[in-house]
C-alpha cells in the first residue's frame, strides 16, 4: 500500500510538471545587445521583465549588431520549434527567408522597436517607433533655430537599421534642398569613442560646423567630449548645436544644464503590448492592430523640465 501510494504521488507530480510545460509559452527573441546604447539596456531589461519564468515564458534570446548573426539565430529559434518569433533586427532588409521559414513551421513573429523591409503578411504585429517621425520632428526643430547657415556633422548609427533609416532621411532632404551644409556624415555605429573619433577630425580639418547631429545619445556624448577637450562651446548659447536621440536620464541632465540643445524620444517600451497580443491569441482571439507606433516627442533645453526628465528619462 505504501508503495502504491509513492506510485500514486509521483504521478501526480509528472503530470502536474506536464501540465505546467504544457501551458508555458515558447518565444525566442532577436535583440541589438543592451551594450549597445542606454536606449537598447532599457529595452532589454523591459522584456527580460515581461517574458519571464513567472510569467509563463519559456525565452531564448540571442543579441547581435550584425544582421547575419540575427538571420541564424532566429532561424535556430524556429528549428528549436518557439511558438513566437520576436525581431528586433539590426538591418531592414535580407528577412524574408527566414520570416517564410517561421511562417511555414507555424512560428507567428512580432516585429519590436524596429520594422523590416518585408510583407507584413509575414508577422502577425509590429509594435515600433517611427524613426522616420523622430527624424522629421528633429529637423524641424533644428529649423525652427532660424541659423544663419546650417554646417552640419552628422554622425549616423548603425548603416541599414531603422533607426539610422528614419533619423538620416529628413537630414539628406535638407542636404538634397541646399538648406543644410553637410560637412561630414559617417557611421560611428552607435559607438561613443568612435563619434569622438569622427568630430576630432572634424575639428582637426579646420572646416566650419555650428551643429552635431549624432542618432544616439552615446554618440552625441562622444561628440562633446572632442568639442570639450579643444575648448568649443556648445549647447545654448555656446558655438554647436547638440542633438541627440534616445532620452537617456543622463542626456535629458545635459539639456537640463544647458550643454545640449536637443534629444528626441525613443521609446523602449514595446514588451507588455506584445504579451498582450500573444495572450490574446493564445485564448483564440484575433488581432485588431497590425501596427502599433509608440507616442514620442523631442525636447528643447529651453523649455525642459526636472518633471520632464523625471518622466521620460531612461535609465538613473
Amino acid at each position: 500500500m505504501k508503495k502504491f501510494v509513492c506510485l500514486l504521488v509521483a504521478l501526480v507530480m509528472v503530470l502536474a510538471m506536464s501540465s505546467a510545460l504544457a501551458d508555458t509559452i515558447s518565444v525566442g527573441i532577436v535583440n541589438n545587445p543592451p551594450s549597445e546604447s542606454g536606449y537598447r539596456e532599457a529595452n532589454v531589461k523591459d522584456f527580460e521583465t515581461v517574458f519571464s519564468a513567472e510569467n509563463g515564458y519559456d525565452v531564448k534570446t540571442a543579441y547581435s549588431l550584425k544582421n547575419d548573426e540575427q538571420l541564424q539565430a532566429a532561424q535556430q529559434f524556429i528549428t528549436d520549434g518557439v511558438d513566437y518569433l520576436l525581431i528586433s533586427a539590426a538591418e531592414t532588409t535580407g528577412w524574408d527567408a527566414v520570416l517564410a521559414a517561421a511562417q511555414e513551421a507555424g512560428v507567428r513573429v512580432f516585429l519590436f522597436d524596429r520594422l523590416i523591409d518585408c510583407d507584413e503578411s509575414l508577422y502577425e504585429a509590429a509594435v515600433v517607433s517611427d524613426m522616420a517621425f523622430e527624424g522629421d520632428t528633429a529637423v524641424a526643430w533644428l529649423l525652427a533655430q532660424e541659423l544663419e547657415a546650417y554646417n552640419i556633422v552628422h554622425i549616423q548609427g548603425a548603416m541599414g537599421s531603422d533607426a539610422q533609416i528614419g533619423r538620416t532621411a529628413a537630414l539628406d532632404a535638407q542636404f538634397e534642398a541646399g538648406t543644410m551644409n553637410k560637412v561630414v556624415q559617417q557611421t560611428a555605429t552607435w559607438d561613443e569613442a568612435e563619434a569622438k573619433n569622427i568630430v576630432e577630425a572634424v575639428i582637426n580639418s579646420g572646416e566650419a560646423f555650428n551643429v552635431i547631429y549624432a542618432e544616439n545619445d552615446g554618440m552625441a556624448k562622444g561628440a562633446v567630449a572632442a568639442l570639450d577637450e579643444h575648448g568649443i562651446t556648445h549647447g545654448v548659447g555656446g558655438d554647436v548645436i547638440i542633438m541627440g536621440f534616445d532620452c537617456n536620464k543622463w542626456a535629458l541632465r545635459e539639456l537640463l544644464a544647458g550643454n545640449w540643445n536637443y534629444d528626441g524620444q525613443c521609446s523602449p517600451f514595446q514588451a507588455a503590448v506584445i504579451s498582450e497580443m500573444i495572450q490574446t491569441l493564445e485564448n483564440g482571439g484575433e488581432l485588431t492592430q497590425k501596427l502599433v507606433i509608440s507616442d514620442e516627442k523631442g525636447f528643447d533645453a529651453t523649455t525642459l523640465t526636472q518633471e520632464d526628465v523625471d518622466a521620460y528619462g531612461l535609465g538613473e
